[in-house]
Parts: structure tokens; sequence; C-alpha cells
């Protein structure tokens, strides 16, 4: 069972590979376009709205996610698996998934930071977890 955490965190880096084509398609097509040159992409804040929604997305891929690839490896390490941490686990990656497809399509503020709180809760539960599991070892 150990090993199971590794499918959600494969199905996380999998989602920041899907917003990179995301990103790279919409820039792509901004220049081509000609909404955007290929020089306004040297400083990020120049990115036309449609890509710059899609970067922020990517940037949101590093950070709350690295504190969930941290926490499933040390559950991991510590043989701290088992199926609530699954159940946390893909809870938490299905949250950022809906979170990141909000952000590059609609964009809906109110919806997004619901969806990353569920995301945020769902994370420090794991924590928690790992917290009680080292305490009872």
């Amino acid at each position: 069972m150990s090993t199971a955490i590794f499918w959600p965190i494969i199905a996380q880096a999998t989602l920041t590979y899907v917003i990179y084509y995301i990103l790279g398609k919409r820039r792509f097509g901004a220049v081509r376009e000609g909404a955007a040159k290929p020089s306004d992409y040297t400083i990020p804040h120049q990115d036309p709205a449609a890509s710059a929604t899609a970067a922020r997305s990517l940037i949101n891929q590093f950070e709350l996610p690295v504190l969930f690839y941290v926490v499933a490896l040390c559950l991991h390490l510590t043989n701290g698996v088992n199926y609530v941490v699954l159940l946390l686990a893909w809870a938490f990656v299905i949250s950022r998934g809906v979170h990141a497809f909000v952000h590059v399509t609609s964009n809906r503020l109110m919806r997004r930071q619901r969806l990353f709180m569920v995301g945020f809760f769902l994370n420090a539960a794991l924590w928690i977890w790992l917290i009680i599991h080292l305490l009872s070892a």
C-alpha cells in the first residue's frame, strides 16, 4: 500500500505538465495572432490575459503542491500511508485539478478561492496525519 501514494503524486505532476502545455499553446497563439511578440515573454508580466492566467496557474502548481509532495514522501518513508492518507491525497489532487481548470477557463476568483481552501485544508490534514503518525510511532 505504501507505494500507492505515488499515484496521486504522479497525477499532481501530470497536472503541472498539462498547465505547461496550456501556457505554451496560449503564448504561441498570442504571438501567431499578433497579440504579443516573442520578446514580450522576456518579462513575465507582459503576458496577454489568456496566457497570463495560465502562467499564474503554473506558478500555483509550485506553491501548495510542493507541500503535498513533501508530506506524501514523508508518509511513504515512515510507513504512514493507509486508506485515509490515500483518500486525502487523491482529494487534494482532484481539488487542485478543478482549481487549475477554473483558473485557466472562467478564472472566477471566488470559485478559485473556495477550491484553493479545500486543497489547503486537505493538505493540512495530511500534515496533521503525519504528525499523529510520528507521535504514535
